[in-house]
């Protein structure tokens, strides 16, 4: 793991935990750490690379990922998601998303891969124009 800084990624959102998020051992638990990790890359794509969930040509899957747990979260807590782009490919892209608590310190890190598809076909499609250029600013 290479990122444990805030400043170590390229952007990033406020997350403001939910009362539902805690389980009943009284931290966050596991399944919302994905939710905030896909909110962290869409809002990303949202306002840097002008992506529009509903009617982009180019739709992203989530082909594979992994989360390390490293500090337990919990409710009122307000948490920063931090975004960076790992590696571009010619349709695929590597991400790594620091959930940050209040203190900054790292609490959990995932590392996602985004295949970028043809929204009709769902076949491969290269990253190019807006896209590539927000994931290129984005690489850290």
């Amino acid at each position: 793991m290479d990122s444990k800084h805030l400043n170590d990624f390229a952007y990033h959102l406020p997350i403001t935990t939910r009362w539902m998020d805690n389980d009943m051992y009284g931290h966050v638990n596991n399944v919302n750490y994905y939710s905030y990790f896909d909110t962290v890359i869409n809002q990303f794509l949202i306002e840097k690379a002008d992506f529009d969930p509903v009617t982009s040509k180019q739709i992203g899957f989530i082909v594979k990922s992994s989360c390390e747990y490293l500090r337990p979260v919990a409710y009122p807590q307000k948490l920063t998601g931090a975004f960076k782009v790992m590696r571009v490919g010619t349709s695929s892209v590597d991400y790594a998303v620091g959930i940050f608590n209040e203190d900054n310190i790292l609490s959990a890190i995932g590392y996602l891969t985004h295949v970028f598809v043809d929204r009709s076909t769902q076949k491969p499609m290269p990253i190019t124009g807006k896209l590539l250029e927000a994931m290129t600013l984005a690489l850290v």
